[in-house]
């Protein structure tokens, strides 16, 4: 069987929403302070202690929606501790990550300022877990509230006279597990409460989002779209790409199926022979799976598709580095990670009738990091270079296509050698990004494009390496980055595409 896509230059499916490509900081290990807050008093360039070139760099890949305080650290969040004079804020101790202390020096106007300097819309999470109904209304109020009342007054006395705009707002965080341990049944209710008391003020309508369920949890899904859809705009899913847990599944006194999930090794991000990466490949590619069986669920309750499916976090997890703090989440990031996330995305454009936000896990320093930081060292990880490559399909229109793929088989199992997505932009350029998984064999790609007419190929890149674990330290930041590519030809409304072994590939196809 040959690697083949059909596409129709004409038929648009729906608009890959740009926020697909958005990001999550959490107060974890260094993503938060000595990743993008380094203090006014650093010697490394920042304004209002926000580190310089970082903003740079994620302006340059269009971040468009920035997801924090949390993660874990959300629902134990206390917004009040973080605002007012600096040497006035209470210290706390960060019990979910590292046990270090929190100064709480980058609380909530500190977040709005990064947001309005990377240009991105800011996605905050509210504290469920341990919060009270009114410590949640009174942060909404305190933000987005021009009238007279006591939150108003205390946002100008510190310093802030009008109101910030806030679109995305999250009622919670995995509260099946460190968000309080909730049924989907009893946290249905609690998500009803707390929406009622996270008012719109004036002209600023929240788009509620709803902590959704972990990887198959499927009656979770079931239970909110059902009792709780009604009161919320979108639903969270987690799903972290992964190999090594233990996993028991067992039937609940309700009939449903329930699962646990243990610890186990989960692998070095950079030692590893061939069956991780067919591990991880695997788990990337169950990503489809999962996101279709929620869709399908929440299809049954909204065929409109009103409530988009949100993944707020998501992407790859090994073990730390070695001598790093194991609660602070480091890991390095190789061809493999940058593979693994151009999959993800392919799999989730495609699904951007419900899908309209990921937020991978996480920014700088932590998990699936985009930027590494070590003092005044940055580096751009090899899933940077794949946001810089995808950016083209922010707010593109993806188009109707067919694809049939070869084989990757390992080990008895195989799976689907290439994916891709198929876009086309508001100035009519067609977009293609296609990803071989395959470490060992290329893959020839024919595309045939339909209702376009004659064309040609405008740009193509390319980011691959000879070695699975290729990787960018500080020592040597451009290892892996993307580098031009002309493997292909064009013949009529055909072009065909050689891709090495292990690659993303990226191609501008224009009429002529």
């Amino acid at each position: 069987m040959a690697n083949q896509i059909i596409v129709n230059a004409q038929k648009s499916k729906n608009k890959i929403d740009k926020n697909i490509y958005g990001h999550f900081a959490e107060h974890l290990g260094r993503c938060i302070y000595d990743g993008f807050y380094v203090g006014e008093d650093s010697k490394i360039p920042n304004v209002n202690g926000l580190r310089l070139d970082i903003i740079e760099a994620l302006r340059k890949i269009r971040i468009p929606v920035l997801r924090w305080p949390g993660g874990c650290f959300a629902d134990e969040y206390h917004w009040k501790d973080g605002i007012g004079p600096k040497e006035s804020r209470p210290s706390m101790i960060n019990t979910h990550w590292g046990g270090v202390v929190e100064d709480n020096s980058f609380g909530t106007h500190e977040f709005f300022d990064l947001c309005e300097k990377l240009g991105c819309e800011p996605y905050i999470c509210g504290n469920v877990g341990s919060g009270t109904v009114q410590e949640m209304s009174e942060w909404v109020e305190y933000m987005t509230f021009d009238g007279k009342s006591p939150m108003t007054d205390l946002r100008k006395k510190n310093g802030r006279e009008e109101p910030w705009r806030l679109k995305y707002f999250g009622v919670g965080n995995e509260n099946w597990n460190c968000g309080g341990r909730m049924r989907a049944e009893y946290y249905s209710d609690v998500v009803n409460r707390y929406n009622l008391y996270a008012r719109d003020y004036g002209d600023n309508t929240l788009y509620r989002i709803a902590a959704g369920p972990r990887n198959e949890n499927y009656h979770w899904t079931e239970i909110l779209m059902e009792y709780s859809s009604m009161y919320f705009d979108a639903i969270a899913l987690h799903y972290y790409t992964r190999v090594g847990d233990k996993i028991r599944t067992f039937l609940g006194r309700d009939g449903n199926e329930r699962y646990l999930r243990g610890e186990g090794s989960r692998g070095s991000a950079t030692d590893f022979q061939e069956d991780a990466w067919f591990g991880i490949m695997k788990a990337t590619l169950r990503t489809d799976s999962i996101v279709s069986k929620h869709s399908a669920i929440m299809d049954k309750y909204d065929p409109e598709k009103r409530v988009a499916l949100i993944v707020d976090e998501w992407g790859t997890w090994f073990d730390c580095e070695p001598g790093t703090n194991p609660g602070f989440l480091y890991q390095q990031n190789t061809l493999r990670d940058a593979v693994s996330a151009a999959s993800s995305l392919n799999i989730f454009n495609n699904h951007s009738d419900r899908v309209r936000m990921t937020n991978i896990a996480q920014t700088i320093n932590v998990l699936q990091a985009v930027i590494l930081t070590e003092g005044d060292k940055m580096v751009l990880t090899p899933t940077y270079h794949v946001y810089d490559m995808y950016k083209v399909h922010q707010d593109a229109d993806l188009l109707e296509s067919a694809m049939i793929t070869d084989g990757y088989t390992y080990g008895g199992e195989t799976l689907n050698k290439v994916n891709a997505t198929v876009s086309k932009d508001a100035e009519g350029v067609i977009h293609m990004t296609l990803v071989n998984i395959d470490p060992n064999e290329g893959a020839d790609v024919t595309c045939h494009i339909a209702d376009f007419g004659a064309f040609h190929v405008d740009e193509g890149l390319v980011l691959t390496a000879d070695a699975m674990n290729t990787m960018n330290t500080f020592e040597h930041p451009d290892t892996l980055k993307p580098a031009a590519f002309s493997s292909y030809e064009v013949n009529g409304e055909t072009v065909t595409i050689h891709m090495p072994s292990k690659s993303v590939v990226s191609l501008a196809v224009k009429s002529k």
